[in-house]
């Protein structure tokens, strides 16, 4: 890798007041897969207008859950919107799955839906539509730039924390207050 020594996938990018793309502003990233080629991550942190509900009949999968179709769906990133990724806690050999980091999994296949529709997914479950994508280099000049603060992941901040609250409590788990930095002082 060019000018990182190690790999950050599974860490969570927390965007920097420098990062002003509306896309990423205020965003927490949790970084699936990273290389000399790029890197590939889901953001964490974003509702999108979709229930899980709505993408499970889209897909003629049928639940009988009363709290499953309520559940939202995030908007993972710019990259393949209409792609449904699943970040769970489920260490079964899901079809299409990505070991991301110690007890965090990547899993884009139809059959953890099926599953989590009959009762039997994952005990954490993030569903995402979309992903992020770094080309080669371009995640290590965005960390140069201090776009992004890099905080290594944890399943209390994927599965527990809510939305609204991962942005500033991903950045907290290493001491900082991103509400003191100078570009957001004085706005609430």
């Amino acid at each position: 890798m060019s000018e990182l020594s190690t790999s950050l996938a599974h860490h969570l990018l927390v965007a920097l007041p420098s990062l002003t793309d509306p896309t990423f502003a205020r965003t927490v990233a949790l970084i699936c897969q990273h290389d000399e080629n790029g890197a590939m991550g889901v953001l964490v942190n974003q509702p999108s207008e979709y229930t899980l509900g709505e993408v499970l009949a889209q897909m003629d999968i049928t639940t009988t859950s009363d709290t499953l179709p309520g559940q939202i769906v995030l908007n993972g990133g710019p990259v393949h919107p209409e792609r449904g990724f699943v970040i769970h806690d489920d260490p079964r050999n899901w079809d299409s799955s990505l070991a991301v980091g110690e007890g965090v999994f990547l899993t884009t296949s139809r059959d953890i839906l099926e599953a989590m529709a009959r009762g039997e997914g994952p005990r954490n479950a993030l569903v995402t539509l979309g992903c992020a994508g770094w080309s080669e280099g371009q995640l290590e000049s965005e960390l140069a730039e201090n776009s992004w603060l890099a905080v290594p992941a944890d399943a209390e901040l994927l599965f527990s924390t809510p939305f609204e609250q991962r942005w500033q409590g991903a950045a907290a788990r290493i001491g900082v207050d991103l509400f003191r930095l100078t570009d957001y002082s004085g706005h609430v």
